[in-house]
C-alpha cells in the first residue's frame, strides 16, 4: 500500500465501492476468457470468438450517452446496485441452462449483450461515483486504484476462468460468479446514500448528446483524449480477442494454459497501475496517455509474431504496462477536463468512444477468417500506429496536458 493510496482506501464508502468494482472486473475478465473458449470449442470459428466480444462492447456506443443522461437523474449507489442486479439475473439464467445441459452459444451471446449494457453504465455511473468520492484532486490516484483492481482481475480472472472451466465446466464457473455478485451487492448496500455533487439540470438523451459535443468544441484536450480512445478501441483492444485463438492454434495450449497466457497483460497492467498510483502527481498525464497506447500497439504486434509461449507472454506483459498508462489517464483526463456539472456527460461520451470497438472486432474477425489471427492482429496494430501518427493535430492538446 502506498502512502498516497492509503487515505482513499481508509474511507469506508470508497473502499466498499472499490470492492464492488474489483468483483465486477474479476467476473468480467473471467467471462471474457470462458466465453471465448466455450465459443471456439463449439464453433471452431475465430470470427465467432471476436463476435462475442463485439456483442459485449456493442452497447457501449449505443447506450453510453443514455446512461450519462440517466446518471444525472439517479444516485450513484442506486445505479451501481441496478448494474449488479442485472448481471446477477443474467448469470443465474446461464447457470440454469448449464445445469440442465441446455447451454448453447446463443445463450452466452445474449449474456454478452447484457454484460455490455452494464459495462456501458460503468463510466457514467460507477466511475463517476468513484470520482465524486475521491474528489478531483485525488482522481488520478483513484483511477490508478480502479485500474489496478481491473488488471489484478485481468490477471486472476482468465486464469481462474480457465481452471474452473477445465475442471467444472460452465456450471463450475457460474456458481462462484453468483457468490461474488452477492458479496458486491452487500458492499454497495452499506454505502451511505448521497445525491450527485455538482449535478446540472437533467437532460434527455438527445439533448445530452448535443450538449456533450458542444462541450468538446471548446475543450480540445478533452476531444483529443476521446480520439485516442477511439483509436485504441478500433485497432488495439479487439486484438486481445485473438489470444484464445493464437494460444490454442499456434501455441498449442489448453483452456488452463490459455487462461494463464491471457493473464500476462493483466499482470503487466497491475504493475503499471501500482507504479502510477505511487507517481501520480509527478507523471505528465497527457504524454503518459499517448505513450501508453504506442507501447500497447508495438507489444501486441510483437505478440502476434511470436511462435513460443514465453515470448508471447513477455510481449503481453509489456502490452499491459502500456495499457496501464493508457487506462489510468483515460478517465483521469476526461473527468478532469470537464466542468463539474458536466462530468457525467463527459464520462458518457467516453463510454461512447469506447463503444466504437465493435467495428474493430468485426473487421478483425473478418480479416482473421481470411488471413489467420496472427496476421490480422499485426495489421490491426500497424494501422493504429499509422493513424495515431497521422492525426497528431487532433490529440496535440491532450499530449500537453499535465
Amino acid at each position: 500500500m502506498t502512502a498516497t493510496a492509503a487515505p482513499l482506501l481508509r474511507d469506508p464508502d470508497f473502499r466498499r465501492l472499490w470492492t464492488a468494482g474489483l468483483i465486477t472486473y474479476l467476473v468480467r475478465w473471467l467471462e471474457v476468457l470462458v466465453i471465448g473458449v466455450f465459443t471456439y470449442e463449439r464453433t471452431g470459428s475465430a470470427f465467432a470468438v471476436a463476435g462475442m466480444l463485439m456483442l459485449r462492447m456493442l452497447p457501449l456506443g449505443l447506450l453510453g450517452v443514455a446512461f450519462g443522461a440517466l446518471a444525472a437523474r439517479i444516485p450513484g449507489r442506486t445505479g451501481v446496485l441496478g448494474m449488479l442486479g442485472v448481471q446477477s439475473v443474467a448469470s443465474l439464467a446461464l447457470l440454469a441452462a448449464a445445469w440442465t445441459d441446455r447451454l448453447e452459444v446463443w445463450h452466452v451471446a445474449a449474456a454478452s449483450v447484457i454484460g455490455g449494457a452494464v459495462w456501458a453504465a460503468d463510466n457514467p455511473i460507477r466511475r463517476a461515483m468513484v470520482g465524486e468520492l475521491a474528489g478531483a484532486a485525488r482522481m488520478g490516484r483513484a483511477m490508478a486504484l480502479d485500474v489496478g483492481a481491473s488488471n489484478a482481475c485481468k490477471l486472476a480472472g482468465p486464469a481462474a476462468g480457465g481452471l474452473l472451466l477445465a475442471h467444472g465446466g460452465m456450471t463450475g464457473v457460474l456458481v462462484p460468479v453468483l457468490m461474488l455478485y452477492a458479496v458486491a451487492i452487500a458492499a454497495v448496500l452499506r454505502i451511505r446514500p448521497r445525491p450527485r455533487a455538482h449535478a446540472a439540470a437533467p437532460l434527455g438523451v438527445l439533448a445530452t448528446l448535443v450538449d456533450g459535443f458542444a462541450l468538446l468544441r471548446g475543450r480540445p484536450g478533452l476531444a483529443g483524449a476521446l480520439w485516442v480512445t477511439v483509436l485504441f478501441n478500433l485497432f488495439g483492444w479487439p486484438v486481445l480477442s485473438m489470444v484464445p485463438v493464437i494460444g490454442r492454434d499456434r501455441l498449442g495450449l489448453g483452456p488452463d494454459g490459455v487462461g494463464l497466457l491471457a493473464g500476462a497483460d493483466g499482470f503487466g497492467t497491475l504493475i503499471g497501475a501500482v507504479g502510477l498510483a505511487m507517481l501520480s502527481r509527478a507523471v505528465p498525464q497527457g504524454r503518459t496517455y499517448v505513450i501508453g497506447i504506442v507501447v500497447f500497439f508495438l507489444s501486441v504486434g510483437a505478440f502476434a509474431a511470436c511462435t513460443d509461449v514465453r515470448g508471447a507472454a513477455a510481449a503481453l506483459f509489456v502490452s499491459g504496462l502500456g495499457q496501464a498508462a493508457f487506462a489510468v489517464m483515460q478517465a483521469t483526463l476526461v473527468f478532469g477536463a470537464a466542468p463539474p456539472e458536466r462530468r457525467t456527460q463527459a464520462m458518457g461520451l467516453l463510454t461512447m468512444a469506447i463503444g466504437t470497438a465493435p467495428i474493430g472486432y468485426l473487421a478483425l474477425g473478418a480479416l482473421a477468417e481470411r488471413a489467420g489471427a496472427p496476421v490480422a492482429a499485426a495489421l490491426s496494430c500497424a494501422s493504429g500506429l499509422l493513424l495515431l501518427a497521422a492525426t497528431r493535430r487532433v490529440w496535440r492538446d491532450c499530449w500537453q496536458h499535465r
